[in-house]
């Protein structure tokens, strides 16, 4: 099993959401986040005065998957999330060694 983060813009999460449920990806935890990478923010201008914004509104989409499933699920966020532009995001794996679901003590992947 591997967990999936995969920090994208929010205006491709739904898109990015469609993209995983058609390669079989059923669970994942979504949470709104702000940060910046190389782009390191930009400015704008509110009412005659400059404002620096450097935190950034991202999406963070976290789920767990079986190996078998991991590199179609990568496959669909780099499709679907990709515009060409800085800021496009980042996907991070990592190795997970067990599941447990806490209904009914299931472990492995049949817990997810």
């Amino acid at each position: 099993m591997q967990k999936i983060e995969a920090i994208i813009q929010p205006s491709k999460l739904d898109a990015v959401k469609d993209a995983l449920l058609e390669v079989g990806i059923e669970g994942m935890t979504i949470l709104e986040a702000r940060g910046h990478g190389r782009q390191k923010g930009h400015t704008e201008f509110y009412r005659g005065r400059e404002y620096t914004v450097d935190l950034l509104p991202k999406v963070k989409l976290e789920m767990v998957v079986s190996d078998d499933l991991v590199e179609k699920a990568v496959q669909a966020i780099l499709a679907s999330a990709r515009t060409g532009k800085i800021g496009d995001g980042k996907i991070f794996l990592s190795k997970i060694d067990d599941a447990i679901r806490i209904r009914n003590d299931e472990r492995g992947g049949s817990a997810l």
